[in-house]
């Protein structure tokens, strides 16, 4: 695919999507949504990739739906989500419950880091929220911002947020669509960290390359696998699912490796995944 919106690289097993079209603030747009999920797919499909980074270009991660775009869907009186019908399928066939927009990131194999840099609104809010881990700019502002337009929540972010941060809270952003900066979102559990802008792509670079070099890329795939489908599941279901990849994997060669190193006192050194189907 060309890429004109969002931009894809890999640098030392991380690759990073940076959302691209900072004059409009990143706004998001069906070409956009196309772009991030072929970029997706790729990273998700590279065996030489082990953790993803998404952050924006400019000012701003994503400053929500393109304003244009919202004005098309007044005029045509239907919503149109302007997306072609051959759109990659990241994450997809994992689990039917992850068959949907932006829940499709549960059923990736690979952790995703959002390096939130500026104004992370409506859908660039949800983005952010599907990702695994949070790094924020200090200062940066973060809303729901449907309530403003006569909208419903987008994107099963009512069923999310209430799993992030409690119900409670979760009802205070999605009821009352206000704005809060990246302080109170951390102090919500939003957010991971909060990090001064400058540092900040540093931050989330860093912490993706102890995921990508000191934990297993067996162990980030399978504890990815078991968070999100213990969260639509039950407490035994979760036992279950453990102790069947605990028996597999300790026949595998992180685990192996894994130990070497704890015996020799020294830092494990993981392989890439085979090729293989």
């Amino acid at each position: 695919m060309e890429l004109k919106v969002v931009r894809y690289e890999i640098s030392d097993k991380i690759a990073i999507i940076t959302l691209d079209r900072p004059d409009r603030l990143n706004s998001w747009t069906g070409r956009m949504h196309a772009e991030y999920r072929w970029a997706l797919n790729e990273a998700d499909g590279n065996r030489s990739v082990r953790v993803i980074v998404v952050t924006g270009a400019g000012r701003a991660f994503c400053a929500g739906a393109d304003s244009r775009a919202l004005s098309g869907h007044v005029e045509r009186g239907a919503y149109d989500a302007g997306t072609p019908d051959d759109l990659a399928r990241p994450g997809f066939g994992t689990d039917p419950r992850f068959d949907a927009d932006f829940a499709y990131h549960f059923g990736l194999t690979k952790p995703v880091i959002a390096a939130i840099n500026g104004p992370a609104a409506g859908v660039g809010l949800v983005l952010a929220c599907y990702c695994d881990i949070r790094f924020a700019a200090a200062g940066a502002k973060l809303t729901t911002a449907h309530g403003r337009l006569g909208l419903p929540a987008e994107f099963g972010l009512s069923w999310l947020l209430p799993r992030m941060i409690g119900l409670t809270r979760a009802n205070d952003l999605l009821l009352s669509s206000r704005v809060i900066l990246a302080e109170e979102a951390a102090d919500m559990g939003l957010v991971n960290e909060v990090v001064p802008s400058d540092r900040l792509m540093d931050r989330a670079m860093e912490y993706a390359g102890q995921l990508a070099t000191t934990v297993s890329p067996s162990s980030l795939r399978a504890t990815r696998g078991q968070i999100y489908t213990d969260l639509h599941g039950d407490a035994a279901g979760a036992v279950s699912r453990a102790q069947r990849l605990l028996e597999e994997m300790m026949t595998g060669p992180d685990f192996a490796e894994g130990i070497a190193a704890l015996q020799e006192k020294r830092a494990p050194r993981f392989s890439d995944p085979e090729a293989g189907p």
